[in-house]
């Protein structure tokens, strides 16, 4: 009998080293896969936001027009709607006889709460959903601690896991193709009510822009685009050898990786940036700016670990040490904030940058984020709204640890302050970067 699996993508928009799509194949004689543009994901947050910009948004559509082109070269149709998941996953299940659903597993409230409303719209269904942790480096299932055992020190954390824990090898699709799909099996006309199809920037409520000529992140969205800076950024400029001297930087596209946005939808996994940084090391050097790069992936699977292990208090005022500061909403102060307005040059500089780009250097962003707490003492649940809403490489549970950590209610042990203007003088000493951004009249 011949078996259909589905795979649902999500923050894993990628062919290669996908656990979902290889799983999939293995098991199934044909596969279909689905991409929802979830409306409430570009709809107006709580805090006034939209979850999701414009920078983000033509990011993931450029990422999902390759997926689906890379899908097809494997025989799989990606089925796409600017729909509700839970509206339109069910459906397909039934419609096309689904044995087998996989998905990467989320575990954030608003992620979770899809998939279960999915489930259960399904229960009477004798179907096998099989959900994968497939967005780590170090796998849930190989690290030294149970969850309620995460380290609360990220040095801890890091040295444990670099001690005891061994990095998976890629997964591979080999040689293993699905079944062609039937074309009779599949509508695309105007008649189908659910008719798949890529939604425009316009569909999706924003009008169409070009990349401002100062952004230091002026790539596309994509898999292949992902792999393209890793070739640059490792072998043809060879930058990786000097990346923990120049990442502090704040002006250009190679101070830094800027692979975070690609990792942050999945077009590109963690263990093939470690891989193919153990292949350079081999093959060119190894030295304490690779090193850096792995150290950043640990940090990033540690607020992952983090957000697991306490839940919905990476939410909550009082983050997950529970803390009860007095943090002000005043609308007026906000509004400087995000206007470039306060009485800080170096911070107007990095939030106009944003502003008009959807990116920021690492260095900007605790810089702004320590202003806005620290010294606005303004609600820091706001601040990451604003960043979920602007950052191209917006991932949950970094923002929202990174912002508990600068806030002082996360897992930052000195629960620093920075000072703005020392920051400013050792990181743009020339202040080349702040007149690049608040003289906007040059460009």
């Amino acid at each position: 009998m011949m078996k259909t699996g589905l795979v649902w993508f999500r923050n894993d928009l990628r062919v290669a080293d996908n656990y979902s799509l290889s799983k999939s194949i293995l098991e199934n004689d044909r596969v279909i896969a689905v991409y929802c543009f979830d409306p409430r994901s570009f709809a107006v947050g709580q805090y006034g936001f939209k979850k999701t910009e414009k920078y983000r948004a033509k990011f993931l559509l450029e990422t999902v027009i390759e997926l689906k082109k890379n899908l097809a070269k494997l025989n799989i149709t990606l089925f796409i709607y600017h729909s509700k998941p839970e509206e339109i996953i069910p459906d397909l299940i039934y419609e096309y006889a689904v044995d087998n659903v996989y998905s990467q597993k989320e575990w954030t409230p608003e992620e979770l709460d899809v998939a279960v409303s999915i489930k259960g719209k399904i229960s009477n269904l004798n179907l096998n959903w099989v959900e994968s942790y497939d967005q780590f480096l170090f796998h849930p299932d190989d690290i030294p601690f149970k969850w309620q055992g995460i380290p609360k020190v990220f040095t801890q954390f890091r040295k444990l896991c670099e001690k005891s824990v061994a990095v998976r090898p890629l997964v591979s699709l080999g040689s293993l193709l699905p079944a062609n799909i039937a074309p009779d099996i599949i509508s695309n006309t105007a008649s189908d009510t659910r008719a798949t199809y890529i939604p425009t920037l316009q569909d999706l409520g924003f009008d169409d822009f070009t990349t401002d000529p100062r952004s230091a992140f002026p790539f596309k969205g994509g898999e292949q685009e992902a792999l393209a800076r890793v070739q640059n950024y490792f072998w043809n400029t060879k930058n990786i050898s000097r990346y923990k001297t120049t990442r502090n930087g704040l002006v250009g596209i190679d101070y830094s990786s800027k692979l975070s946005a690609w990792l942050a939808n999945g077009s590109i996994s963690p263990r093939t940036l470690y891989f193919e940084l153990l292949k350079y090391e081999q093959e060119v050097e190894k030295n304490e700016s690779t090193y850096w790069l792995v150290f950043e992936l640990i940090w990033r699977d540690f607020f992952k670990y983090i957000s697991i292990k306490h839940g919905d208090d990476l939410f909550k005022i009082g983050g997950i040490l529970n803390k009860d500061y007095e943090w002000s909403t005043d609308k007026r102060r906000i509004q400087q904030w995000i206007s470039g307005e306060t009485r800080e040059a170096f911070v107007n500089a990095n939030m106009l940058e944003l502003m008009k780009t959807g990116f920021m250097s690492n260095r900007g962003r605790q810089n702004v984020a320590s202003f806005f707490a620290k010294e606005l003492t303004l609600d820091w649940r706001i601040g990451a709204a604003y960043f979920e809403s602007l950052l191209i490489d917006y991932d949950v549970h970094s923002n929202y640890g990174n912002w508990l950590y600068v806030a002082g209610v996360g897992n930052d042990p000195r629960d620093r302050k920075f000072n703005i203007q020392t920051q400013s003088q050792r990181y743009d000493p020339r202040q080349t970067y702040t007149s690049l951004w608040l003289q906007p009249t040059l460009f």
